[in-house]
């Protein structure tokens, strides 16, 4: 099954039919609002806000294991993660659409990172975070609708609420981050832990504010209009890659945890949740 988390803006998929809400307990609490489970031209999807039903959530309240190991139970194999990110390159321009395959993690810890802890010891490689294959049907859906799409880029994920300062955009953008958002980390990695294909969807809303002309700088204003202004484009990349065949068991992240897992005995507390993890 495809799971879409949906960022900023994006809380519903308009095309799914015969939909259900799912209300799912997880080891880790609740995640973010009831999953949908739906369906599109006979495939299933599943649909969570990130930020709750009514963007409630900070992006260092969000529960992220829960919200991955929920959509994990149901049966989701791949994830798309559609993110409202700012860019730190001229050419990838507000209002376009743009894949990261690699990530740097710039939180201050404030956030759960891993499934794994008390009893249960695992090293996961993060080398290749991404699903090649995921990110390939993306852009593929994306190519069928003549849209481009920016790809092989790096995200860095900072802690927020606030939005950056000029330095810290300078610093980033100096140091070979093309796209700054604050919700993908630890998103992408606990995916991996999941054995998850990953994908991000990233509207590209602002130019954070290194440029020289302060109109060009982040605003929310501006991030919720031109956002809102993509999610038509992005809904209709989805629909796409809904009717696209499914490769997820191709994909490395689906063996992640193979020569990871440390632990040899797993306490009894832990197994459902490491059963979960590996299916």
């Amino acid at each position: 099954m495809l799971g879409v988390i949906g960022g900023t803006g994006l809380y519903k998929m308009e095309a799914l039919k015969g939909i259900k809400k799912v209300n799912v307990d997880t080891p880790f609490g609740k995640p973010s609002a009831d999953i949908t489970l739906g369906n599109f031209e006979g495939r299933e999807v599943a649909f969570l806000p990130r930020h709750g039903a009514h963007h409630e959530l900070l992006p260092s309240e969000i529960n992220y294991r829960a919200n991955v190991w929920a959509l994990k139970s149901l049966g989701v194999k791949r994830i798309v993660s559609v993110s409202a990110v700012g860019s730190l390159e001229a050419d990838i321009r507000p209002g376009e659409l743009a894949i990261p395959n690699q990530y740097v993690d710039w939180t201050r810890g404030r956030r759960a990172s891993t499934f794994f802890g008390e009893g249960v010891v695992a090293h996961v490689s993060t080398a290749a975070p991404t699903c090649p294959y995921l990110t390939q049907s993306v852009l593929d859906a994306a190519s069928e609708l003549d849209i481009p799409i920016h790809s092989g880029k790096t995200y860095v994920c900072v802690e927020g609420p606030r939005l950056g300062t000029r330095a810290e955009s300078f610093f980033l953008k100096n140091n070979g981050c093309h796209l700054v958002g604050m919700t993908n980390v630890p998103e992408v990695f606990l995916c991996l832990e999941a054995q998850i294909a990953y994908c991000t969807l990233a509207v590209v809303t602002d130019y954070d504010c290194w440029m020289d002309d302060p109109n060009s700088h982040v605003s929310v204003d501006k991030v919720m209009a031109l956002y809102m202004k993509s999610i038509d484009t992005v809904q209709n990349v989805l629909k796409k890659l809904f009717v696209l065949p499914a490769n997820e068991e191709e994909s490395p992240s689906r063996r992640a945890l193979v020569g990871s897992l440390v632990t040899q005995s797993i306490p009894a507390s832990k197994v459902e949740m490491v059963r979960v993890l590996k299916l």
